[in-house]
């Protein structure tokens, strides 16, 4: 039977109810419907079918073996069917067994994945978090095809096409080792420029960023001599040298090892945002996993 145009649900839920009553009757009752509707769709049935599926017998109805052969896929189809239009419930956070998968930098691990993390593996245990490398041109085709959960950047060339949560705006602030030799007072403008620097660079091998852009602007340049591919690397490199660095505040925050200080002079933050699927935006599970987020950052 490949003419499944020409059943429809109605038809579904009557066959679902005669095989498991074997009777006209009793199937009318369960249904809510009269005896001569449940025959009209009987037959309806048999000529889409192709097959008597039910025939008389001594006590009520005797399936065929078209008709026992449809019996379990049938049930399970309505009962997935049930379950598809069913009013989404509530989320259990205490009873969940999700395993959520996050795109993030090591900076968004550890200035927004780690203030939520203590909550979530609380109110929620049994569920797990996998974080994968935040890739920016791959985040909305993994988004998408449900590869990410939830993905962080910032808010500024963040990839378009996803919903989007505006976290908190970030700040840059001067770090060296609570030791350093210039740790005493905050360093003047020549002399900040004359401290040797750790750069972050995500791509690879530069040494130019934000805090170059605006010396720039005022003719001046920094000694950038170490570049590095992640921000855990730098702060161990800072905390372990004499080499200074111009890092996010939420980075170091309460950090005993770094001196943290005001620049001498005025750099551009930015804004982190949180970014999902249209597709997980109304999942309560997802809705509870952002919710946590957003409550952990402090907005």
């Amino acid at each position: 039977m490949n003419n499944l145009h020409r059943l429809d649900l109605n038809l579904l839920l009557t066959l679902d109810a005669l095989l498991a009553e074997h009777n006209v009757t009793r199937a009318a009752e369960r249904l809510h419907l009269s005896q001569p509707a449940v025959s009209v769709h009987l037959a309806r049935l048999r000529e889409a079918f192709g097959d008597p599926l039910l025939l008389p017998g001594p006590r009520g109805m005797r399936p065929t073996a078209r008709a026992d052969a449809l019996r379990e896929p049938l049930r399970q189809a309505l009962e997935g069917l049930a379950q598809a239009v069913a009013p989404s419930t509530p989320f259990d956070p205490a009873a969940a067994d999700q395993t959520w998968r996050v795109a993030a930098t090591d900076y968004a691990e550890s200035a927004i994945l780690l203030p939520a993390l203590a909550a979530i593996r609380t109110l929620a245990p049994g569920t797990r978090l996998a974080v994968l490398e935040a890739v920016p041109p791959r985040m909305a085709r993994q988004a998408e095809q449900g590869e990410v959960d939830i993905a962080f950047h910032t808010t500024e060339g963040a990839p378009s096409g996803l919903r989007a949560r505006p976290l908190f705006k970030e700040s840059y602030v001067l770090a060296m080792r609570e030791a350093h030799p210039k740790a005493k007072r905050r360093p003047s403008l020549k002399q900040f420029c004359d401290l040797e620097h750790v750069i972050v660079s995500p791509d690879g091998g530069g040494f130019t960023g934000v805090t170059d852009e605006a010396l720039a602007e005022a003719g001046l340049a920094r000694r950038v001599v170490l570049s590095v591919p992640h921000f855990m690397a730098m702060l161990h490199i800072v905390a372990h040298t004499d080499m200074v660095a111009m890092v996010p505040e939420r980075l170091v925050r309460g950090n005993a090892a770094l001196k943290i200080m005001e620049p001498p002079l005025a750099v551009p933050g930015y804004e982190m945002t949180m970014l999902w699927h249209e597709r997980r935006h109304r999942d309560p599970a997802h809705q509870w996993l952002r919710e946590q987020i957003v409550a952990a950052v402090g907005t």
